[in-house]
């Protein structure tokens, strides 16, 4: 056996959880079983999935709002919210999708909402089914990606409320989608265990492969500027897997690695500035972190943070806002059946001095893009910064424009539909007097046509 010891300066990242008061308690989270990670972090706010009788909620609290609250919601959407996400060019706009086959794009009031959003700044209206995903562009602004149940991924300029793509050729449910670093790909994972590489802005499949052979969920993650991408899901055993893909050639992945036998989906993210990878088991207390090097493609194992508590979905807050005074390289929102947890993940180091070997130049908040410029081919990583003389988030909203038509206000009542048992029994007897009546027309006109028709015969004799 060898005594050798691989070195590395993320060999010794501790995770520490935060005491109750640190907490965000006191939320109703999402009971939906649609797999998703239910928060969404950016420098300023986080955005939890609610429960919500009647429609679908989720809200959005400033950061430093922790203990327990009652914090106000935004309400627009008609049947459960499934995910969110922040622009992350501009920390108070938030998409959001639902059930009810809309994306909706909202704008979050300077320090937090006081109260319940009701209006959406625009809603895009074309899935034919729930939509299950939202995500934004990394390196172009106002580009937002929805994936539906439709199977079909729409590509929008939220600027003027325009579908600009749709991604087809998905034959089963999407299951995990991450844009490439510089965002001219986009990699999904399907319910047909197929692994899919998208041209966004031809709709092409560069490459299709086969993924993961378990019955099970899969997640998919793109590994910052290394050209490579990461997958979970499960073997035919069942086992839980974790594959490293090199987009040049997925015939097979460059790197295989066998986790355990937990039933659980694996929630994969890699961070590409400290080259770690973070895999957070649903229904695991434990979250598992592992170092890539690309020179000999290796995947190692560094440690794991244990929790008694099971998780059921994580967000990750941008490396900008982390704390570097103190080599934070990570903090983990993680999320329990009523309160959100951080965690923070930190480098021992004695010195206060900056950590330039563990926080290169990280992701920024200027676009590299516009979106006609990305719609007209150009392509660019993302903007990067140094975390230097640190990071602090503008706490004015940044202006949004767009012109994109302003929803059409048509009353809760109109368009939530039957609560109760006697709206139930209304909208029922309401419906089969309509039927009868448009069967009524249509008998009506066969016997009027028939008599023309019989006139005409009795003229041409």
């Amino acid at each position: 056996m060898s005594r050798f010891v691989r070195a590395s300066k993320y060999r010794h990242v501790f995770g520490t959880p935060n005491k109750k008061e640190q907490c965000y308690d006191n939320l109703k989270i999402s009971r939906s079983a649609w797999d998703t990670n239910l928060v969404k972090v950016n420098p300023l706010f986080i955005s939890v999935n609610l429960e919500a009788g009647g429609g679908g909620a989720f809200s959005v609290i400033p950061l430093g709002q922790t203990g327990r609250i009652d914090p106000p919601v935004f309400t627009g959407h008609t049947s459960a919210v499934l995910d969110t996400d922040f622009n992350p060019f501009n920390d108070h706009i938030v998409a959001s999708c639902a059930e009810d086959c809309r994306v909706m794009v909202w704008q979050v009031p300077e320090g937090g909402p006081k109260a319940n959003v009701e209006a959406p700044l625009l809603t895009l209206n074309g899935h034919g089914r729930k939509v299950g995903h939202v995500l934004f562009h990394p390196s172009a602004e106002n580009v937002l990606l929805s994936a539906s149940g439709d199977f079909t991924v729409k590509v929008w300029d939220i600027s003027t409320g325009a579908q600009r793509q749709e991604l087809t050729g998905h034959t089963e449910l999407i299951q995990g989608i991450s844009w490439s670093y510089d965002g001219a790909l986009v990699i999904t994972t399907c319910k047909d265990k197929k692994i899919r590489l998208f041209d966004v802005r031809s709709n092409t499949v560069v490459q299709e492969a086969a993924g993961h052979v378990g019955v099970k969920g899969t997640r998919a993650d793109w590994m910052g500027p290394l050209n490579k991408f990461v997958t979970t899901g499960f073997s035919r055993t069942s086992e839980r897997q974790v594959f490293i893909w090199d987009i040049k050639n997925l015939s097979e992945p460059i790197k295989q690695e066998n986790i355990d036998t937990g039933s659980g989906l694996i929630i994969p993210k890699f961070d590409e500035d400290t080259s770690m990878l973070y895999l957070a088991g649903k229904g695991d207390g434990n979250i598992r972190y592992y170092e890539w090097t690309d020179d000999d493609k290796g995947l190692f194992s560094l440690s794991e943070y244990k929790s008694s508590d099971p998780l059921r979905g994580i967000g990750f807050l941008p490396k900008r806002a982390c704390a570097i005074n103190e080599c934070e390289v990570a903090r983990i929102y993680k999320v329990h059946p009523t309160f959100v947890e951080p965690i923070s993940f930190k480098v021992p180091r004695k010195s206060d001095a900056f950590q330039a070997d563990i926080f290169p130049d990280t992701i920024g908040q200027e676009p590299a893009l516009t979106a006609d410029q990305y719609f007209a081919g150009k392509t660019a990583p993302p903007k990067l910064i140094s975390l230097e003389n640190g990071f602090v988030a503008a706490a004015t909203a940044k202006e949004f424009v767009t012109s994109a038509p302003a929803p059409v206000d048509v009353g809760v009542a109109a368009v939530r539909g039957p609560q109760t048992e006697k709206e139930y029994q209304d909208a029922y007897h309401a419906l089969r007097k309509e039927n009868e009546d448009l069967k009524n027309q249509v008998s009506q006109r066969d016997a009027k046509i028939r008599q023309l028709e019989a006139q005409l015969e009795s003229l041409k004799a």
